[in-house]
């Protein structure tokens, strides 16, 4: 058994897209849009580490738009999804992604820092609020 995607309902699909691609090298399909619905959706994929040797990673993310589902919370703690972690390979990718995101305008929560159970990693406030640990 393994997770084969997350999804995330966002009011701006091409930003949220744009930022995935740009900080965590995402790789898109093409928009899949239903136009009785008006569903709009994009499927990201992830390499399991950096370089020119990395793999595909198996978990997918999918962005999801529609016209109807509009913001309901504060942005706070609530029931249901909280955050993804996203492994970048390394301590040092850790920190200068992290210094990266936080010179960039985004709000970092925490770390980087080894936490009580043994993880390196930062925890990031992105767009519309998505919530990400930077892990190795």
């Amino acid at each position: 058994m393994k997770i084969e995607h997350l999804a995330v309902y966002v009011s701006d699909l091409e930003a949220v897209r744009e930022f995935f691609v740009t900080y965590f090298g995402a790789r898109t399909n093409d928009m899949y849009h239903n136009p009785v619905t008006n569903f709009r959706s994009y499927f990201l994929s992830f390499d399991d580490a950096q370089g020119e040797n990395s793999t595909p990673s198996n978990a997918r993310l999918e962005l999801m738009q529609r016209p109807d589902v509009t913001e309901t919370t504060n942005g706070g703690d609530r029931l249901g999804y909280h955050h993804m972690a996203i492994s970048v390979g390394s301590k040092e990718a850790v920190d200068k992604l992290t210094q990266r995101l936080h010179t960039d305008g985004y709000e970092v929560l925490s770390g980087p820092r080894t936490t009580g159970d043994g993880y390196y990693e930062s925890s990031v406030r992105v767009i519309e609020d998505i919530l990400i640990e930077i892990t190795i």
